[in-house]
C-alpha cells in the first residue's frame, strides 16, 4: 500500500505537468506587458497589421503566415527591423512557434517607441491548428510547420510536423 501511495504521489506531477494548458505555458514564459491578439483577429480583413516572424529563418522557409516579414529571434537586429517600419504607431502583429520568443521582440520593438504592437496569442501552431493557411519560402500554400523542438510539437494538432 505505501509503494502504491509513493507511485500516486510521483506520478500525479507528470500527469499535471503533461496536461499544462497553452494559456498556462504562456502564462509561465511571458512577461505580460505586451498583449495578445487572436489568430481570428489578426484573420480579418479590417486588421491592417504589419506581421513580424520572430523565428529563425529556417524556420520561417518551412512556413509562415502570409506577408510576414522574417526578422529572427537570435539575431534580432531593431535597427535592421525599424527599417522596415516607418510608423511607430502603426499595428504590428510579432509571431513565432507559440507566442513566447515573440513576446521577447515584441518588448524590444516597444521600448523603442512603437505603440501598437501584439503578440499571436499561441503563434503560428496555433494558426495552423484553427485552419489557416501558411505559405512556404515560395509562398507556396504548404501544410508543413516547423515545431522547433518535440518538447513543443504536442501544441500543433494540424498539419505536417516539421523538426530540421
Amino acid at each position: 500500500m505505501k509503494q502504491l501511495f509513493l507511485t500516486i504521489l510521483i506520478l500525479i506531477p507528470c500527469i499535471s505537468f503533461s496536461q499544462e494548458s497553452l494559456s498556462e505555458l504562456l502564462k509561465s514564459h511571458n512577461n505580460h506587458h505586451i498583449p495578445y491578439i487572436s489568430v481570428e483577429e489578426l484573420a480579418m480583413p479590417k486588421t491592417q497589421a504589419i506581421i513580424l516572424d520572430a523565428r529563425e529563418f529556417e524556420e520561417y522557409q518551412v512556413s509562415h503566415i502570409k506577408d510576414a516579414i522574417p526578422v529572427g529571434y537570435n539575431e534580432f537586429n531593431l535597427q535592421q527591423t525599424a527599417s522596415q517600419l516607418n510608423n511607430k504607431q502603426q499595428q504590428i502583429v510579432v509571431y513565432c512557434t507559440l507566442g513566447i520568443r515573440s513576446d521577447k521582440i515584441a518588448e524590444k520593438l516597444k521600448k523603442s517607441g512603437y505603440t501598437n504592437v501584439y503578440n499571436l496569442y499561441g503563434g503560428i501552431f496555433e494558426w495552423k491548428n484553427k485552419g489557416f493557411d501558411v505559405y512556404d519560402f515560395y509562398e507556396t500554400k504548404t501544410e508543413k510547420i516547423h515545431v522547433f523542438s518535440p518538447q513543443w510539437d504536442k501544441w500543433l494538432t494540424s498539419g505536417q510536423k516539421v523538426y530540421n
